[in-house]
């Protein structure tokens, strides 16, 4: 137990048995990765029909974007929870010897997706790796794509820029292109009258979970009746979302980012059920925000492999299994 989390033996035998509860509204701050979108429905939901409240929390979010820096606001102590990515910052915050901890994972699959024209001999994932350019953005090239290239046999030599402009793709019926499942294929529909070819990355051995929630082990040490209260209300709160009455989570969600329309977060919620984003494998038993060593540790060692994480890293110190698998809000799955 202690090499996977600095968690002392009474505080886990309460949280096992149920006996914890957060303080009466304390007030937490749980920081997101990007703008508000349907991505990040389940916080938006418990907030909104008071479920964070239920177990003592008054949860502010605070919206990430492209000039806010969550992450640090984390380390620094100026928000209590951060929304991560994927497993690669937990392991990289574990080389560099930051106390940080993913404490679920909400997000089964990574929204990661590799969208092709259909009827252009790209049909299929063992395709892809012949079409004629790969257009993908910087930070993809560093992180999947290694993989893509080392386990998959893709050529780094086609790859071209994303820009985060269809145009290219739309352009080009022998390209391939990077984008979350929730998002590009909707632009594409709408700027190219046509729906392209989906595969997503986490269907094909690109196993890290995303949409994590990162916490400092200062909060878990001290306070680990509100790291199991927002665990369990997150939870709960993307049941709700997915399967329940939405409406004032999107009223937030569209208030924090009024760019965003009904027509894309209708289309972000079916992708994000369609390919079990949220709910699928584990969850069905353990509930959403589910993990285990053994999934953590099979993309620890794609990653070394493809030389995006370097080995030695103790990678038991980047999470903890303490307040997950549970199964929390399943009676909640309509």
């Amino acid at each position: 137990m202690y090499a996977k989390q600095k968690i002392s033996v009474a505080v886990v035998a309460l949280l096992a048995a149920g006996t914890l509860g957060a303080a009466a509204n304390e007030k937490v701050t749980f920081g997101t990765n990007w703008l508000a979108e349907p991505e990040h429905g389940g916080y938006y939901q418990a907030v909104a029909d008071g479920t964070y409240a239920a177990c003592g929390l008054d949860v502010t979010i605070m919206q990430g974007g492209p000039q806010v820096s969550g992450r640090p606001m984390l380390l620094a102590g100026k928000i209590d929870f951060y929304m991560g990515g994927n497993l690669l910052s937990a392991f990289d915050a574990v080389q560099q010897g930051i106390p940080m901890r993913v404490v679920a994972a909400d997000f089964q699959k990574d929204p990661q997706v590799i969208m092709s024209h259909p009827g252009e001999g790209l049909d299929k994932w063992e395709d892809l790796k012949n079409a004629d350019q790969y257009i993908l953005g910087d930070e993809g090239v560093q992180t999947f794509f290694q993989w893509m290239v080392t386990a998959l046999g893709f050529d780094a030599a086609k790859r071209a820029p994303y820009t985060y402009n269809t145009a290219p793709f739309l352009a080009n019926k022998k390209s391939i292109q990077q984008g979350y499942v929730t998002s590009e294929p909707f632009a594409v529909k709408k700027e190219g009258g046509f729906v392209p070819n989906q595969f997503l990355l986490a269907d094909y051995g690109w196993d890290t979970y995303s949409t994590t929630i990162e916490v400092m082990q200062d909060t878990i040490d001290k306070k680990p009746e509100v790291v199991q209260c927002f665990v369990d209300g997150s939870a709960k709160g993307w049941y709700k979302y997915l399967y329940g009455d939405n409406k004032a989570a999107n009223d937030m969600i569209k208030k924090d980012n009024p760019d965003m329309s009904d027509e894309q977060i209708a289309f972000s919620i079916e992708q994000m059920k369609k390919f079990g984003l949220a709910d699928s494998g584990d969850t069905e038993k353990l509930g959403i925000g589910a993990m285990t060593d053994a999934r953590i540790k099979s993309f620890y060692d794609k990653m070394v492999k493809a030389k995006v994480t370097p080995d030695g890293i103790d990678i038991t110190k980047a999470y903890t299994l303490a307040f997950v698998n549970k199964g929390v809000g399943l009676e909640l799955k309509k």
